[in-house]
This record gives C-alpha cells, sequence and structure tokens, in this order.
C-alpha cells in the first residue's frame, strides 16, 4: 500500500473560521496536516492508509462526506504520491467538490495532456514563455532535453518545472498551522514627501491587514511598522496591543503611534510593511461590550464591509481615503 498525499482545496466563500474546521477535520486522520492558506491543505496519509486498512483515495471520499456533512461544505481532493501530482489533480477537480486520484503509473498518462500552466507552481509568465517556444503542454516538457527548458526559464526554475512535470517532488508536508503573523506592503512610484499621503497609505495597509486577519480567524497581539527610505535604509519598530485585536479601529491606533514614533517630517519614503505578529485564533480572545456606542457601531460596520467584499471581491468597500497613490 503507498503512501500518498491529499491536496484539499476548500470552496472560495469559505470563511476563516471554516477553514479552520476543515482544518481540525483533517486532523483526525492524520496529525502530519500542513496549512496553505488561504483555502488549502496538505495530508500526509501514510499512517492513516496503514490505520484504516484502505488507500488514499477512500479517505479522501470519507473527508469530503465528512465535510458536507459535518461542516456544511464541499471540497476538492487530489490524491497522488507527490505534493506537485495531488495539487494539479486537485485543481482539476470539476465542480465545487470531488475527487481525483492519480496513481504513480497514471502519473505521465494524466499530466501529458494538461497544457503547461496547469502545472503546480508555473507561473503566467513562465507558461507564456514555454509556449513562445512551441512547449504548450506538460508532456513537451518532458520530451525535450531539460537544458532546453533551463535556457528558457532560468537554471534553478527550468530543473524544477522539469522535475514535476515528470511528476517528481521531494518535499514533504511538513506539519503547519496558520501562519504566527501576517504582513501587508506598500511601495511608492516616487519618494513620497507628503505626511498625509504617507499616513492614507499606512490606513490602506491597516485594511488590507485587518480583512486578512478576520478571514484567517485570528487576532494580532503585536504590530510591526517598517519604513523604507530613499538611499537603501530603514526603521522598524514594534509595540504590543493591550489586547489582541484583528479589528481596524485597533490596528489603526497602534499603525499610527507607530508612524508618529518614526518622526518623519520630511522623509523621502519609498515604502512601508505592516506585520501583525504574536497571532492567535480569535475564538480565543474575550469579546466585551465596550459601552461606548460609537465603537460598536463601527464593528457593526466592519462586519458589513467584510460581507460585502466577500461576496463582491476584496477592496471593493473601503475607505475613501485609501485611495492614494501608493500600491
Amino acid at each position: 500500500m503507498n503512501s500518498a498525499i491529499l491536496h484539499v482545496r476548500c470552496a472560495p466563500a469559505l470563511t476563516g473560521e471554516g477553514y479552520r474546521e476543515v482544518l481540525e477535520l483533517l486532523r483526525e486522520f492524520s496529525p502530519v496536516v500542513q496549512a496553505l492558506p488561504p483555502r488549502a491543505a496538505l495530508v500526509q496519509a501514510g499512517g492513516a492508509q496503514r490505520y484504516f486498512g484502505t488507500d488514499a483515495a477512500r479517505i479522501a471520499e470519507v473527508v469530503r462526506l465528512r465535510a458536507v456533512a459535518r461542516l456544511g461544505t464541499d471540497v476538492r481532493i487530489g490524491v497522488a504520491a507527490t505534493w506537485a501530482v495531488a495539487a494539479t489533480a486537485s485543481a482539476r477537480v470539476p465542480g465545487p467538490g470531488g475527487i481525483l486520484a492519480v496513481p504513480e503509473e497514471a502519473v505521465p498518462g494524466f499530466l501529458g495532456p494538461l497544457p503547461v500552466e496547469a502545472l503546480y507552481g508555473l507561473g503566467s509568465r513562465q507558461a507564456e514563455a514555454l509556449r513562445g517556444y512551441g512547449l504548450h503542454t506538460i508532456g513537451a516538457l518532458t520530451e525535450v532535453s531539460p537544458g532546453v527548458v533551463e535556457r528558457i526559464l532560468g537554471k534553478r526554475a527550468g530543473r524544477l518545472v522539469v522535475e514535476r512535470a515528470h511528476g517528481r517532488d521531494p518535499r514533504p508536508v511538513t506539519p503547519r498551522d496558520l501562519p504566527s503573523s501576517a504582513a501587508v506592503r506598500a511601495r511608492f512610484p516616487r519618494e513620497e514627501l507628503d505626511g498625509p499621503h504617507a499616513r492614507a497609505a499606512l490606513l490602506a495597509l491597516v485594511v488590507r491587514l485587518g480583512a486578512t486577519l478576520r478571514g484567517r480567524h485570528q487576532a494580532a497581539r503585536a504590530l510591526t511598522l517598517t519604513l523604507q527610505f530613499a538611499g537603501g535604509t530603514r526603521w522598524e519598530k514594534t509595540r504590543r496591543l493591550t489586547e489582541p485585536s484583528a479589528h481596524d479601529e485597533d490596528l489603526r491606533a497602534m499603525a499610527y503611534r507607530l508612524m508618529d514614533a518614526a518622526g518623519l517630517q520630511r522623509a523621502r519614503l519609498t515604502g512601508m510593511v505592516l506585520r501583525a505578529e504574536d497571532l492567535t485564533g480569535a475564538e480565543g480572545v474575550a469579546r466585551q461590550l465596550t459601552l461606548d456606542p460609537v465603537r460598536e457601531s463601527r464593528l457593526t460596520v466592519e462586519a458589513a464591509i467584510d460581507r460585502a467584499n466577500a461576496r463582491f471581491g476584496p477592496g471593493t468597500v473601503r475607505p475613501a481615503a485609501t485611495f492614494g497613490k501608493a500600491s
């Protein structure tokens, strides 16, 4: 009984809390689960195969059945001996859910006819470059000398693509939960001297970071602001929040304190990074009534904005001040 890897893809509309529930479900079958946020995960099924005395495809069927019955969400699962093939298979499952198992002997026949852009980890520009040389399918990559692909994509990237085109991927599944930090970045098309514009860019980062944390169902215990200046110099400072939070209001207040601590005046900014540190699960953060009607109203509006952006796309609804010059 060959060990296999499950690559699990959740529905795009699944909430951060729902994603965590899926991860917990997967851990019922294997202790070796690697979260791939925002909506995917890997499962090393070797132990589960031995414990249940069945193959990985059958385990995947049970995982999907429990996800639908218990969590009310469907998943798409690719089953293969390697990470890359399993991930490629999960992307080829039609519809909102299903299972596609690719035995080792079937890998060439599965990968061969697929377009090059279907190869897991291959970027759109790399795929375009390969097609420009007449290499339109994954099978075509296995029929030419590896040196050809390396000359097109570069030695390191080319070698990796050839290996994956043959179905080879030695990467193990590494037990990993959701990340313990999250970062958002902004860069300025020209050196920024205007304080209000810099603060507007920082507000845009706060909004993006807050949405990311709430989407993961996480909260930050600390914030780090890194400012990048003309000439390559940097300034960085970290401060802890009074209590863990993922709310824009709390993150904005701390981010502005960090910006004030920098004492910018007329510094020539080229970019900034805002990082949420020491993350914790939002379910473990106490939700206390503040008796502040303004704050409670803002939290209600924040939740409504999150729902609107989940439906119509990230950033659809955001503060007017965030339409600044940073990108």
